[in-house]
């Protein structure tokens, strides 16, 4: 089994920074992409931010500039770092990630369960 858990959501004023986190464990033999979607209520899920392996990234529009993914291979971490945060980016983030398992001979995708971020004065 995988497991994504995110972390270091919570309520931050516009114009301020926040670094989220999310650790994959597991059986895990090999990690293509991880990846960044947020959903605000009455909305769909979209992407914010991907990074696949060899270091490629790609941003939504509305983050560009803003928000930084990174992740560190030896832990299998990724981190979103979002500065200066508006009241629309308020959301549920929710961490996403392409692995393949070992002892598995194809990929899957993962989820997390999702990690609040509230933008507000």
């Amino acid at each position: 089994q995988v497991q994504l858990v995110e972390s270091g959501g919570g309520l931050v004023q516009p114009g301020g920074s926040l670094r989220l986190s999310c650790a994959a464990s597991g059986s895990i033999s090999s990690i293509y992409a991880m990846a960044w979607h947020r959903q605000a209520p009455g909305t769909q899920r979209e992407l914010v931010a991907m990074l696949i392996s060899g270091d490629s990234t790609n941003y939504a529009d509305s983050v560009k500039g803003r928000f930084t993914i990174s992740r560190d291979n030896a832990k299998n971490t990724v981190y979103l770092q979002m500065n200066s945060l508006k009241p629309e980016d308020t959301a549920v983030y929710y961490c996403y990630a392409v692995i393949r398992r070992t002892g598995v001979r194809v990929s899957d995708a993962y989820w997390g369960q999702g990690t609040q971020v509230t933008v507000s004065s």
